[in-house]
């Protein structure tokens, strides 16, 4: 499959389906068997926002610290941060309603805060490519969509978007475009075309047989 430059795709399937592995392979994070081709894009044009959860936020880091690692693949690890770069970050808190908690430390924030800090993190960047692994997971409503309305405009500006979703109502709310994965490709297209309820019932059969051999595989 392709993903092109201004696309805003999402990536859905039942439970187990592969959806959070597919990205990370994209990613280069996982060993695979196929091929990831990023034509004409450097390291640095791809931001990954990974799930809270594979995150470890006791680092004694401050909001304003966390957020300016986004900046790392044109600063290195010890570098300094110029006043433009400085001013970047700043924004990015701004967009996300976080300015006022730069000095904060991470471990004080709610699910929600923290999650509006790694977006800030990932809007840093100031990529042409945002992938994001279950975003909204344990995020209130609120927050949730007031990301998805930033995501929206990351895309209007000419981003591409590719997130992996489990909400139904979000992906149709919110993305043209989706894949759907059940431990395999089930279809590939226009969201509306795509989230039929035949597409549907069959990711989820497919889903479920592999569980089954899974279970079948243990005993």
């Amino acid at each position: 499959m392709t993903f092109a430059d201004g696309c805003m795709y999402a990536i859905f399937g039942p439970n187990g389906a592969g959806k959070s592995t597919l990205l990370k392979a994209i990613m280069g994070l996982l060993k695979h068997t196929g091929s990831v081709q990023w034509q004409n894009l450097s390291r640095c044009d791809i931001a990954y926002l990974p799930q809270q959860s594979d995150i470890d936020r006791s680092q004694p880091l401050t909001v304003f610290e966390l957020t300016a690692m986004g900046l790392w693949y044109e600063t290195g690890f010890f570098g300094r941060l110029t006043a433009a770069q400085r001013e970047r970050v700043h924004h990015a808190l701004a967009r996300v309603e976080m300015a006022d908690f730069a000095h904060h430390h991470i471990s004080d924030l709610s699910n929600g805060q923290f999650q509006r800090v790694l977006f800030a993190r990932m809007l840093a960047q100031n990529a042409r490519f945002l992938l994001l692994d279950e975003p909204f997971n344990a995020v209130d409503a609120k927050t949730t969509y007031a990301l998805l309305d930033l995501l929206r405009q990351e895309n209007q500006a000419g981003r591409a978007v590719i997130a992996v979703l489990h909400d139904y109502e979000q992906v149709r709310a919110y993305f043209p475009h989706t894949f759907l994965l059940a431990r395999e490709k089930v279809a590939n297209g226009k969201t509306e075309a795509v989230l039929t309820d035949e597409l549907l019932l069959q990711a989820n059969a497919l889903a479920q047989k592999a569980e089954d051999e899974a279970q079948w595989c243990k005993v």
